[in-house]
């Protein structure tokens, strides 16, 4: 129970550890996760500490898994995860581990570059294949007659003394080469050909229809097959070097048709065979994967555990017969022999004679902040922890906050119809929560309300309450238990009055509707917003100071625990009487004016006489003497209320005093008493003495002005904390009224969509009106959805928020603490990163 209101209580402690059984009791302390260790060795840098090279040996495979997991994801085999956590290996056992990683690794490497060789010398045939087939076309056209084409093409590339020379010695043959290129050099490719030979060449290409895959990364790329024509050695070294420079690859090509065609057959044959070894490399490679697939979650795992444990053993010193390993840790008391039970597990575990020593150490430091949770409360708490982890043994404000926060939304997202679909959202989450918890998705905002599923239930069920008491359900009313107001006019007076309000005093029966609301007042005219403000303005006013009062009580519970008698005194009795004297006097004015005043009653008690609460307590605190009370009231609601109201505003300035004052002189005149001088002893020589009162004590400080600046402090940080309080006073109450302005904006968000989305389709007749209706209510259920159910409800979800951080927290509640980060394999092992967590 007291873990549940302050945080555990924590102990420092010291730890012996024999060498040879360091490893195993270290792995059972992960395997509990109740223990955080001390660096004690924080001036050694991390490559000079002991177990350094079994990091390194942890880091490397690592790498090797990393290796293997983005093979089986390239191929998407899926990975078998039992949710199992095997247990962390024994040292022995990493050199089986290392052997089974490289072996995998090597095998794996070895296929991926015959697959790799394999592939780039088929991705050659298969070019080269086309490469025959379209140039066969060219030269079909040239052999089969069609000469014109090929004498304009041999006119354009030789000259006229060539062509002149040439007639006498036969026809000019012309070389060319041919080869493929990406599909989007080719244009590039041709320009430059035609400037740098000037035109001397001729170019024919053909695209291939089928992509190819490129051998490197696995892409799928376009590529063209070209065939160039040249005359003479000279162009042909300028084509080839162009074709290297735009990355083209050349293939032979020969010239008589039948070797080209002996040529292409075994291109094909190689194929085949290549197609065969290709398919046979491939299952052998997907085996391996499957292989490695299953196994591959634990191997992380016990990697990741052997890896933190030999980080938190680098945390620990080695004593002079370099046998024994000594740690300091936090522990929380209640686990103590839990925590001696494990270790004396992994004495066992590890075969060591010496056991394990645990002492518990005195200390002045500030323990760490352990406040112990369950997958409820851990949502609530994340919510406290975010403002401030919470000083040690201070009180916790998260078991107050599962009522507080959600009742609070609530009160601002009051509407029974958003209510249950944020309900059921949050309940399809809870009912789901292992199967979804097992997914572990990346995205940022799902987990955020998954983490929070509990408070969004909890939030739509008090939301729906709410709704029920303003009995409103997506802007309409259930009218359960029928309106409890009459109407005594006649239907003629009704429709020709457009602003007829219903009077109290002839249509109300006199006793209140059973619960909540009467339905009467959603369809009400002018009045709705009238009597919606006066009822949630003043509720809210309520909450508010309840909320501030109870926050200030929750501020002795910690002067109690700490046994801070003046703070108890000098603080928190001031605290509440000035809130108790102003404030919730005004309550209780709110609960008179409710109880007294009505309708229905005759003067001086009749809702004409009703005075204001707000003009009441601006009278009251300026001393103001009240307007005249109409004819037949009485000025004061209750006898002797004046006096009362001058009494109550002149002790709840007298707390202000106090506050501001009595700690720090208390505080001054217990440090006078307490450094009091010592009176001189006899016979010493006067020199000394006042070489002592000089110097201002024995090492020369100046002992006397550094205490005036501490004294100085505390009157500096008293005075803040005093106008803070009381400025906070007044502006925290106000703040409250956020309740009221953000329930009264939904409830007219809520009616705008209605009026102006809703009843659109509503108003429609016969099957056209259906469907319009159909499509009119999706539209409004979309808007109802994204507008008042996620903006309206993260909206009022900041402002609950901030009333418990700042209006109800700062009563008490400090949060200058450090939480508590215990060695735990589950939270390295969620993380990620053992480096990370043992760092």
């Amino acid at each position: 129970m007291g873990s549940l209101f302050r945080s555990e209580e924590m102990a420092l402690c010291q730890l012996f550890l024999q060498s040879e059984a360091a490893y195993a009791c270290v792995s059972e302390l992960g395997e509990l996760g109740l223990v955080q260790f001390r660096d004690l060795n924080p001036d050694v840098n991390a490559f000079q500490r002991k177990f350094v090279n079994e990091v390194r040996r942890c880091d490397e495979m690592e790498r090797k898994l990393r290796y293997l997991e983005k093979e089986i994801n390239k191929d998407g085999i899926p990975m078998l995860d039992t949710g199992e956590s095997p247990e962390a290996p024994q040292p022995r056992e990493m050199i089986d581990l290392e052997a089974t990683f490289e072996k995998l690794e090597n095998e794996l490497r070895e296929v991926n570059q015959n697959a790799e060789a394999l592939k780039r010398n088929f991705l050659e045939l298969t070019e080269l294949k086309h490469i025959l087939r379209k140039t066969q076309v060219f030269f079909d056209e040239q052999e089969g007659g069609v000469n014109q084409t090929t004498e304009s093409m041999t006119r354009a590339l030789i000259t006229d003394e060539a062509r002149t020379a040439g007639a006498s010695m036969g026809p000019v043959q012309l070389g060319f080469v041919a080869g493929v290129i990406l599909r989007e050099r080719l244009p590039a490719f041709e320009r430059m050909l035609w400037r740098a030979c000037r035109g001397n060449v001729f170019l024919r290409q053909a695209m291939i229809e089928t992509p190819l895959e490129d051998p490197t990364n696995g892409d799928q790329v376009h590529k063209s097959v070209f065939i160039i024509f040249f005359q003479g050695d000279q162009l042909k070294t300028r084509v080839k070097k162009i074709c290297e420079g735009f990355r083209a690859t050349l293939y032979p090509c020969p010239e008589a048709p039948a070797d080209r065609r002996e040529m292409a057959m075994g291109v094909m044959t190689r194929i085949e065979d290549l197609n065969t070894v290709l398919g046979q490399t491939q299952d052998h490679r997907h085996r391996v994967l499957v292989a490695a697939a299953k196994n591959l979650k634990n191997w992380f795992v016990k990697v990741r555990k052997i890896k933190a444990i030999y980080h938190t053993l680098n945390l620990f010193n080695l004593d002079v017969t370099q046998k024994c390993l000594i740690a300091e840790c936090w522990v929380p008391l209640l686990d103590f022999e839990i925590i001696q039970l494990a270790l004396r597990r992994g004495t066992e575990r590890s075969g060591s004679s010496v056991p394990p020593i645990l002492n518990r150490m005195q200390t002045f430091e500030n323990p760490p902040t352990y406040n112990r949770t369950n997958k409820f409360t851990k949502a609530f708490q994340a919510l406290i922890d975010a403002y401030g982890v919470a000083s040690y043994r201070e009180m916790n404000p998260a078991p107050y906050t599962i009522i507080t926060f959600p009742f609070l939304f609530a009160v601002m997202f009051g509407d029974l119809g958003h209510g249950a679909i944020m309900a059921l959202f949050g309940l399809w989450m809870i009912r789901k929560e292992k199967g979804l918890a097992a997914q572990k998705t990346d995205n940022e905002i799902w987990n955020i309300f998954f983490g929070g599923r509990y408070i969004i239930f909890l939030m739509g069920v008090f939301s729906m309450y709410t709704g029920l008491i303003y009995n409103d359900i997506f802007s309409k009313s259930l009218n359960i238990f029928g309106s409890h107001w009459q109407m005594s006019y006649n239907k003629s007076t009704v429709m020709e009055n457009k602003y007829l309000q219903l009077s109290p005093k002839e249509d109300y029966e006199g006793s209140p509707y059973p619960f909540g609301m009467d339905p009467i007042w959603q369809v009400a005219g002018s009045n709705k917003i009238i009597f919606h403000n006066a009822y949630k303005m003043k509720i809210s006013i309520i909450f508010g100071v309840t909320h501030m009062i109870f926050g200030v009580v929750m501020s002795w519970h910690n002067h109690t625990y700490f046994r801070n008698r003046i703070s108890m005194i000098y603080e928190f009795i001031p605290q509440l009487a000035f809130l108790l004297l102003l404030f919730f006097y005004m309550v209780l004015l709110m609960f008179i004016k409710w109880i007294k005043f009505a309708a229905t009653n005759e003067k001086p008690y009749s809702e004409a006489c009703a005075p204001s609460i707000l003009i009441t307590f601006i009278d009251m605190v300026l001393f103001n003497t009240p307007k005249p009370a109409p004819e037949g009231c009485e000025l004061y609601m209750f006898w002797g209320q004046h006096f009362v109201q001058v009494l109550f505003v002149v002790l709840a300035v007298g707390c202000i005093p106090i506050m501001l004052l009595a700690k720090p002189m208390l505080i001054m005149q217990a440090r006078k008493l307490a450094n009091e001088e010592v009176q001189p002893i006899a016979g010493a020589s006067s020199d000394a003495e006042v070489g002592g009162v000089s110097n201002g004590g024995p090492n020369g400080g100046g002992g006397p002005h550094e205490e005036e600046e501490e004294m100085s402090e505390i009157f500096i940080h008293q005075s803040i904390h005093t106008i803070e309080y009381v400025l906070g006073s007044v502006s925290h109450t106000a703040s409250y009224l956020r309740l009221w302005a953000l329930s009264l904006a939904h409830a007219q968000l809520a009616e705008v969509l209605w009026t102006m989305v809703l009843s659109i389709g509503l108003k429609q007749e016969g099957w056209f009106g259906g469907v319009i209706l159909t499509c009119v209510f999706a539209f409004w259920a979309i808007l109802t959805v994204g507008i008042l159910v996620l903006m309206e409800g993260l909206s009022a979800f900041l402002h609950t928020l901030r009333l418990h951080w700042v209006e109800f927290q700062s009563k008490f509640y400090k949060g200058q603490g450090y939480a508590f980060q215990p060695f735990s394999f589950d939270a390295i092992i969620e993380n990620g990163s053992a480096a990370t967590e043992a760092e």
